[in-house]
């Protein structure tokens, strides 16, 4: 399936996402992809044809306004929106708004998927109201983004998906995050994989060598079907 390239711009930033159609005839659900800390990747157009294979108008985002990035240079860009909550909710609420724009797209029907860092953007569109009915991340960091705030209901269902090794979602995180959506009266659900860490996607995350990043495939393809289970039951 092709990848139609669209531009649009925040704070005089361009950012650059990727549309894949799925919907045949007529208008289908939509689906927000959020990449991961080392922004969109083969990785993340791979994750968008297969959404849209599904029948689904998907829009994987682009939260830097740069690609093809080392580690070091996407460490920084991801750093600028985990110290900045308002610049990172604009970003992804840009992205919103662009795949709603799209003609073969339902806007009442629109989920986030987020991977790692992506998490992190779809549950801040969660948290910041924004007209998505679910939230789904997978191995995502549960870092909160400075500034960030959490109303006193959240109406979108939430999923997220980790390794019960992640060092980047420590129990203490969890906990956190559980404590949070149970206040704020979510529907949420939180799945652990047993003996996974971060990253667990990512067939590349190997070679950077780094402690507890490590891919499995196993928890990869379980991972990938809750998410599908939870995008089929909200649409």
């Amino acid at each position: 399936m092709d990848l139609i390239r669209t531009e649009y711009v925040v704070d005089s930033v361009t950012l650059t996402g990727f549309l894949a159609d799925g919907s045949g005839s007529g208008q289908a659900p939509g689906v927000l992809l959020a990449h991961e800390g080392t922004g969109i990747t083969q990785q993340t157009k791979r994750r968008a044809r297969m959404l849209a294979e599904r029948g689904y108008v998907v829009l994987a985002l682009d939260m830097y306004g740069k690609q093809d990035l080392t580690l070091e240079e996407s460490r920084g860009y991801s750093q600028q929106l985990l110290t900045d909550s308002a610049l990172l909710r604009r970003r992804a609420r840009a992205g919103l708004v662009r795949l709603a724009s799209q003609a073969s797209c339902d806007p009442a029907r629109i989920a986030v998927v987020g991977i790692c860092l992506g998490g992190i953007v779809a549950l801040e569109l969660a948290r910041d109201g924004a007209q998505i009915l679910g939230c789904i991340g997978i191995h995502p960091g549960l870092r909160r983004p400075t500034g960030s705030t959490t109303p006193a209901s959240i109406s979108a269902k939430i999923l997220m998906v980790i390794g019960d090794n992640d060092p980047v979602a420590p129990a203490e995180a969890r906990y956190a995050f559980a404590r949070e959506m149970s206040d704020a009266g979510a529907d949420w659900q939180l799945v652990l994989l047993g003996g996974i860490g971060h990253s667990f996607t990512n067939p590349t995350v190997d070679a950077y060598a780094l402690p507890g990043y490590n891919y499995d495939g196993t928890a990869d393809r379980r991972a990938w079907r809750y998410a599908l289970n939870l995008l089929e039951e909200l649409f």
